[in-house]
């Protein structure tokens, strides 16, 4: 019987344990690597630039929005409520994801403790399920606004508008819940690399060496209890919203009803549009490149945010004129000021008698 040569039975050894301790270590990672965009490392630079621009148009549009309905009291209604939860939900989904991005853009800072990238998942899953629940809270305020306007002051309460706002944070907060036990459960033999920019939960669970339909099934479920029944739901307030606006007996008092509707409706379609794509290229867009994957998963958490303080600044007039209100008044003192005073006096005589 032949003897097997020194060498490949010590190359046997080797490779052998090498493979088991990468599985032993891999088991339960200790930190995850993110990649950024895979593909377009080279001009990730580049890329950070738009990115790092939404953010702080992001931070700053929300954070006037907060300011303005703060300060002024006549927009103390649910609607603006509805809106500052809104945009606390813009915020937190924004900063979950670009600070850490941008450390892997300008410092090649990839890894993630595998706590820290668990965390951020969760804040993603239930700031989305947050928002999409706010929104549905919206359209039913519009839908009393507009179909039984003299009780909508009595039927939207500041305390039910404060219960509506708990009902959907814990919504978001139950509905994320088992996403990071899911994916905890899992044994990660293959590799630690994460081919995203943050961690995406499809992204993370395709790395476990186990059979993940569990986890496959569990985000399908929860993709449509969440996104299909909230878009359903707005679906029913504006078919009855404008069933009632069509029947208004001029068109002045139509487009009126129609312009307390638009930010939302906006908001709407700037939110859900880039969710869909992004599932519909996930799940059927095989032939689609990963790169593209990944930036539409980043424009779908990145691009609502910046967008809804500018329509709601555009669109809203008692925002845009509170907005605008400094430098209306300081253009009016201006003129005021280059008034002769005895043609202010002519204008105005009432006011020299007080």
């Amino acid at each position: 019987m032949q003897e097997t040569p020194l060498c490949l039975r010590v190359g046997h050894l080797l490779s052998y344990s090498i493979s088991d301790s990468n599985s032993t270590d891999f088991t339960n990672p200790s930190t995850f690597i993110l990649l950024g965009i895979p593909g377009l490392e080279a001009a990730h630079v580049w890329i950070s630039i738009p990115f790092c621009t939404m953010y702080t148009t992001a931070i700053l549009g929300n954070f006037t929005i907060l300011f303005i309905v703060k300060m002024e009291p006549s927009l103390h209604g649910p609607m603006y409520y509805f809106l500052c939860m809104l945009t606390i939900t813009d915020l937190v989904l924004s900063t979950s994801i670009l600070p850490k991005m941008l450390s892997i853009f300008w410092f090649y800072s990839r890894e993630i403790n595998f706590s820290a990238c668990l965390t951020q998942m969760y804040f993603i899953l239930s700031f989305s399920a947050m928002e999409s629940g706010i929104l549905v809270a919206m359209a039913f305020d519009r839908y009393v606004a507009i179909c039984d306007p003299l009780r909508h002051s009595t039927i939207l309460t500041n305390p039910v508008v404060a219960k509506i706002g708990l009902a959907m944070v814990l919504r978001g907060i139950m509905l994320a819940l088992p996403y990071p036990f899911l994916v905890r459960r899992w044994p990660y033999c293959r590799t630690n690399i994460i081919p995203h920019s943050y961690c995406e939960h499809i992204a993370v669970v395709k790395l476990a060496c186990a059979d993940i339909s569990i986890s496959s099934y569990h985000s399908l479920s929860m993709a449509f209890l969440v996104i299909g029944l909230d878009l359903f739901f707005i679906a029913v307030s504006y078919t009855q919203i404008l069933r009632v606006i069509f029947r208004l007996p001029t068109k002045d008092a139509r487009l009126k009803a129609f312009g307390t509707c638009s930010s939302h409706f906006c908001v709407i379609l700037a939110f859900y549009i880039p969710h869909l794509f992004g599932a519909l290229t996930q799940r059927f867009g095989h032939n689609v490149p990963l790169h593209l994957h990944v930036l539409m998963a980043n424009v779908y958490l990145l691009v609502p945010p910046m967008l809804n303080p500018i329509i709601y600044g555009v669109r809203t007039q008692q925002i845009r004129v509170r907005l605008l209100q400094p430098f209306t008044h300081g253009s009016l003192a201006l003129r005021m000021s280059s008034v002769p005073s005895c043609l202010v006096t002519w204008c105005w005589p009432s006011s020299q008698n007080h």
